[in-house]
């Protein structure tokens, strides 16, 4: 190649003392306004920083070689004379172990920025709905005279930062050479590093205002090393979907009047260490064997502590690489997709944990977080709570919620601990609460932030559902936003849960006593879109397995949760239960125990696995059950009051007029020649009875069917003489 000296005569314009120096030790704010190529009399000047390199050429687009003098403490430049800016890479030459190497590089500061202006302007204003695709890390591939270009772009939002550089494996993790530049006000400073592909670790280095240097995460990275390694990883998907014809369906259901009978689970414990990809094989058949509509995982953005279940997220845009990359990930879900199966995830937008490496002060000052303790610590979980009126943090969780429906095709999200991001004084005493501008204790940045992510949401992904984990009773919850409520599409009924868990929970001989916990519910259920949960809350922390709050001896309690389950499929409401409790699961769950998947040996639990597998077949195939979940012409007391019995009797409808009688008795001993009063006259079938031999019952029953005389009672036109089993339900529909 030939090699052009740089002419003598021409004087490249001088370097400040300030720019010489912030460039050369990486923390200058702008360090393309000093490296690269800039436009000088008569041709270009080709700035590069090479520290520690014995030579430095810039190699052009012809070949030839432009040799570049060293400037100051490993900044080299040189003249290239031409009339267009010229297209060049960076030769430098090293002496290693005596011997000569070479490396042809390109360099990163002679690319514009990959970060375009409107992107800012989204940002500034709070409206970037695809943060996700502008800020993070991302492969790119750039083609000019001289050839491709590929490599990863880094950009990251840090306004109090004085300086930012990445380091990472390929730079040794030292960031001297690859400082990044500030755009603007933005406080988004941005790097496009040639060479830096997918798998590649690395961590922004931000220089704080104290005039300290701090290693951070990327907040946006969406792939990071297993814990308790805490690099981002940049990532590149290759995964192609194959689920369109379910998303297709899904845009057009409303979600209110579709089956929704949701598995919950830990991931991590549900049959031990499986990856993504070893759950799709083994999850996806059991979950059709039990007849379940919607899995729904507990958290799996990236937590450095496994014990927290997920909930204290430091990667908000990384799934968990416990168990795969991203791309495991999504074909976890296009395969459960594929068996027909909808896919829920817990959203944790409530708090972040404070480690130093990770959201909490970021660069060096609150930003992510409120900045005031009084709102942005909690006090319980020792974590921060975000700063929901900064613009960019809204946006950064808005932008959060669609990622995971858009690009992982999630089809709802169930946000966690809504109570506290609604209640200024959540879990405070007086005095260590700040008062809302009104004088108030609701959090009216919050309500705002959970009003834009429920209505975007919506909007850019018809048919996905959005679920509160609410557990007081703020008034709509559930109600759209343009009328003043939050905007979810559903609120997990807390009080129905503890109210029925408390009844359940005491002897049969003294439930009479307690009959209005089981009823009370239905003086609200129209209230708000509610969904029925037993989750995992109610089964750790010395709450004991559902089976273990039952009273009794073994046989007793698997009837309580025979007829408790039934109770719930009745109930009106969407319906959810973890992981366990559908084979009755004696032990409480523990993360490091996982289930004790052994006890289906025993024919009485296998007998248990079988009825919640009967409950959702039954439940799926009646559309009364379902379809008017959320309208109160749906659901008719038969008789609601019958507490000395223990006993509930109710109708249930569907849009055509269809009804399911329902009947459960929670005494301990059976009630035959017991009057149902019916709409319809003539035989009614009996669709299920949880007494049955096979699932574990004493076989009291009403020999598969019964006759509505024209005996009218409780307000019914026509009754029935049934028979009902002790600590059991029965399911009556018409037979024709």
């Amino acid at each position: 190649m030939a090699l052009k000296k740089p002419k003598t005569e021409m004087q490249l314009p001088a370097i400040g003392e300030y720019e010489r120096d912030k460039v050369s030790n990486g923390s200058h704010h702008d360090p393309h306004s000093t490296l690269g190529i800039h436009e000088v009399a008569g041709g270009w000047v080709v700035r590069t920083l090479k520290p520690m390199a014995k030579s430095v050429f810039a190699v052009l687009s012809d070949g030839s070689q432009v040799e570049l003098n060293h400037v100051w403490n490993g900044i080299w430049d040189g003249f290239v004379a031409a009339k267009s800016m010229p297209d060049y890479r960076i030769l430098a030459k090293y002496i290693t172990d005596g011997d000569e190497t070479d490396w042809l590089v390109d360099d990163p500061y002679r690319h514009l920025p990959t970060i375009g202006e409107l992107d800012l302007h989204l940002i500034r204003e709070g409206r970037h709905e695809e943060l996700w695709k502008v800020l993070g890390s991302h492969v790119r591939t750039f083609n000019d005279s001289i050839g491709e270009t590929k490599g990863t772009s880094f950009a990251v939002w840090a306004p109090n930062a004085k300086a930012v550089r990445v380091v990472g494996d390929f730079n040794h993790w030292d960031g001297v050479a690859h400082s990044m530049r500030v755009m603007g006000a933005s406080g988004i400073w941005e790097l496009f590093i040639p060479g830096v592909l997918a798998g590649s670790t690395y961590k922004f280095e931000i220089l704080t205002k104290a005039g300290h240097w701090i290693k951070k995460i990327d907040p946006l990275a969406r792939y990071a090393q297993v814990p308790p390694d805490t690099a981002s990883i940049v990532s590149e998907s290759t995964h192609v979907w194959g689920d369109s014809a379910w998303l297709k369906a899904r845009a057009k259901q409303d979600s209110l009047k579709i089956p929704v009978s949701v598995y919950e689970l830990h991931a991590g414990s549900w049959r031990g260490s499986m990856n993504y990809r070893e759950l799709a094989k083994e999850l996806i058949p059991y979950v059709q064997q039990l007849g379940f509509t919607h899995v729904e995982f507990m958290p799996l953005s990236e937590h450095p502590y496994a014990p927290s279940w997920g909930y204290q997220v430091t990667g908000y845009f990384a799934p968990t690489s416990r168990f795969g990359n991203a791309d495991d990930l999504k074909f976890l879900i296009d395969e459960l997709h594929a068996a027909g199966i909808g896919v829920i995830l817990d959203w944790v937008p409530a708090h972040f944990p404070k480690d130093d490496w990770a959201l909490a002060r970021f660069d060096g000052e609150p930003l992510y977080e409120h900045p005031d303790p009084r709102r942005g610590e909690h006090p319980d979980w020792g974590t921060y709570i975000f700063d929901f009126g900064r613009t960019e943090v809204k946006n950064f969780l808005v932008a959060n919620a669609l990622y995971w429906l858009e690009e992982f095709h999630i089809d709802g999200l169930r946000v966690d601990a809504v109570a506290s991001m609604l209640y200024l004084d959540y879990s405070r005493e007086n005095g260590e609460w700040l008062p809302n501008v009104n004088g108030g204790r609701e959090n009216l940045d919050a309500i705002q932030f959970m009003q834009e992510t429920n209505a975007t949401a919506y909007r850019r992904n018809p048919g996905i559902m959005m679920i509160a984990e609410e557990s007081t009773s703020w008034a709509g919850v559930s109600a759209p936003t343009d009328g003043g409520g939050l905007g979810f599409g559903f609120k997990w009924n807390m009080g129905w849960m503890n109210d029925s868990l408390r009844y359940i929970e005491k002897d049969p001989m003294y439930r009479a006593h307690h009959h209005g916990e089981l009823t009370f519910s239905m003086l609200y259920a129209y209230d708000e879109k509610f969904v029925l949960p037993i989750s995992h809350d109610e089964v750790v922390h010395g709450k004991g397995s559902l089976l273990a709050k039952m009273p009794g001896d073994r046989w007793q309690q698997m009837a309580n949760v025979r007829a408790f389950l039934t109770y719930m499929w009745s109930h009106p409401g969407k319906k959810l239960l973890f992981m366990g409790s559908e084979f009755g699961q004696p032990s409480e769950w523990n993360l490091e125990h996982g289930l004790d998947w052994w006890i289906l040996e025993q024919p009485s639990h296998k007998a248990l696995q079988s009825l919640v597998s009967t409950l959702n077949r039954m439940y799926l195939e009646n559309p009364a059950m379902w379809q008017l979940d959320h309208e109160q012409r749906g659901f008719t007391w038969i008789d609601g009051g019958n507490s000395e019995a223990n006993t509930l009797s109710f109708l249930r409808w569907d849009e055509a007029g269809n009804p399911v009688a329902c009947v459960i008795n929670f005494a301990g001993n059976p009630h035959h020649n017991f009057r149902l009063g019916l709409p319809k006259s003539g035989k009614w079938t009996e669709i299920l009875n949880t007494d049955a031999s096979e699932f574990g019952g004493s076989g009291v029953g009403n020999l598969g069917s019964v006759d509505a005389n024209l005996e009218g009672s409780h307000g019914q036109p026509f009754s029935a003489e049934i028979t009902v089993p002790p600590l059991g339900a029965v399911w009556f529909k018409p037979a024709s």
